[in-house]
């Protein structure tokens, strides 16, 4: 049977992955994680086959995942685990939000999110302090 009659089969657990919704090979390329040029060489899981990045998937729609062992997130760093769970729960919803939508492939991927206060922070960090106020700070301690 040619691979398109076949659709993708868990690496894990040998069943059809019939949904894109199920797809952890679509949730990592959601999340930057696969390039598009790898959705047809890759191997696809269901998320759920996938239980050590399902577990940062953090919405109401969703069963929570326990992992047990080195790799349960209530024993890594608090900051990371943050991190993870918005990432890949935005993933998750993202995903959710194109099936069907028309949209191509190649605009399924989530946009950079931008820390805005951080952001402006930076600039102004980076930002050489104009001549004229520098001139006019000197010339009052002079005084």
């Amino acid at each position: 049977m040619a691979k398109c009659d076949e659709g993708y089969i868990c690496e894990v657990c040998g069943e059809a992955v019939d949904e894109i919704v199920d797809s952890d090979l679509y949730l990592r390329f959601v999340i930057g994680q696969v390039p598009e040029s790898e959705l047809t060489k890759s191997p696809e899981r269901h998320i759920l086959c996938n239980p050590v990045q399902a577990q940062f998937i953090v919405h109401d729609d969703f069963e929570p995942v326990i992992v047990d062992g080195p790799f349960d997130k209530r024993l890594l760093d608090e900051e990371h685990v943050r991190q993870q769970e918005d990432l890949i729960t935005r993933g998750w919803l993202r995903i959710r939000e194109v099936t069907g939508s028309g949209l191509p492939v190649s605009e399924y991927p989530l946009k950079p999110k931008v820390d805005m206060k951080k952001l402006i922070a930076e600039r102004r960090q980076a930002k050489p302090e104009p001549e004229s106020e520098a001139n006019h700070r000197g010339t009052e301690t002079q005084s």
